[in-house]
């Protein structure tokens, strides 16, 4: 009997923390139309001519704070974890491969490893919780972009979203309650950012998002792909098996490029509040990312660690991700066998 073929897919990351290889993989990911969603020549302009010679150097040296000489980034490391537990477990009758969107190992290169072995279907599962056209869209987009030219193409599937995946939740909330959330002030349910104009060209009737008051703040048939309110309710939800109260958690959004609105609260803002109200230790939880990674190990953990102690803050305390969690790959076993 022909397997199964399963498609993991994250974000990516540089080969390398030189500059060199950060500068080719920001190239490569700022140039998709679906990140930076403007006219291909002001993108262009944009990327190559200003973000990339600039951020690039920059960027090298926050990568090298997190590289390690063994295992290369958290990201790649974990997402590798991820893909054998799941092989092991699935067994003999799935092949599971493991792509990044951007750089290596690329989708073209996994895709082909599938149909060389004869699957005889595909199942996509891109790595972000919450769906956005820049993340998940996109990896749709450059799979389907592949298989277009086979000649014989398999039955494919795709996972849009797990923003409410049960286990997903419980390992998010497992791992803050090692952490013993109650000697904190406040929690933090920090996710990345998007710009507004990304939300609302997800909202179909041109009427809703950001024109209602609290549009995100409740998931609903209008705004049941918006990216913004799956997070509030993986937000709610992780908040609920923690038993949290509303008054003891934030949602804000991290990681803003550019000077256009992005999803707010943004983070760097909630921080400062909380220290203007006299909290002094903050526990941070990041459920957009199912792995470990730049956004979370330096930008959380270290800038954000920083600016709140600069504020009169004391301590922020960043949750693990999932990473390799075994709640985590019972999730994505569930995943594949509920299909």
């Amino acid at each position: 009997m022909a397997k199964k073929g399963i498609l993991l897919v994250n974000l990516g990351t540089p080969d390398s923390p030189s500059t060199a290889d950060v500068r080719k993989y920001l190239d490569e990911f700022l140039m998709d139309g679906r990140v930076i969603d403007v006219n291909p020549v002001l993108r262009t302009f944009l990327v190559k001519g200003i973000i990339v010679p600039f951020r690039a150097p920059k960027s090298a040296k926050l990568y090298k704070a997190i590289w390690d000489d063994k295992t290369g980034s958290p990201l790649k490391h974990y997402s590798i974890l991820q893909q054998q537990a799941l092989q092991q477990r699935l067994g003999d009758d799935y092949m599971v491969e493991l792509a990044m969107r951007y750089q290596s190992p690329s989708i073209e290169s996994a895709l082909t490893r599938l149909k060389e072995a004869l699957v005889s279907e595909i199942q996509v599962i891109a790595l972000f919780p919450q769906y956005a056209s820049a993340s998940t869209g996109s990896v749709h987009e450059k799979v389907m972009r592949i298989v277009k030219d086979w000649q014989t193409v398999p039955n494919i599937t795709f996972t849009n979203s797990f923003h409410d995946n049960e286990l997903m939740i419980e390992t998010f909330a497992d791992n803050a309650a090692r952490h013993q959330p109650e000697t904190y002030d406040h929690i933090l349910f920090s996710f990345h950012g998007l710009p507004q104009r990304q939300l609302r060209k997800c909202d179909h009737t041109g009427n809703y998002c950001l024109k209602v008051d609290g549009c995100c703040n409740t998931l609903n048939d209008t705004n049941k792909f918006c990216y913004s309110a799956q997070s509030f309710d993986t937000a709610r939800l992780i908040a609920e098996k923690m038993n949290l109260p509303k008054e003891k958690y934030t949602v804000c959004f991290q990681s803003r490029l550019g000077n256009d609105p992005w999803v707010k609260p943004y983070t760097s803002d909630i921080i400062k509040q909380m220290a203007e109200e006299g909290k002094k230790r903050l526990l941070v939880l990041c459920p957009a990312f199912v792995a470990d990674c730049l956004e979370t190990v330096f930008e959380v953990t270290t800038e954000y660690g920083d600016e709140f102690k600069e504020l009169g803050g004391e301590h922020v305390q960043l949750v693990e991700s999932l990473n390799d969690s075994p709640k985590w790959i019972d999730a994505l076993e569930k995943m594949v066998l509920e299909g």
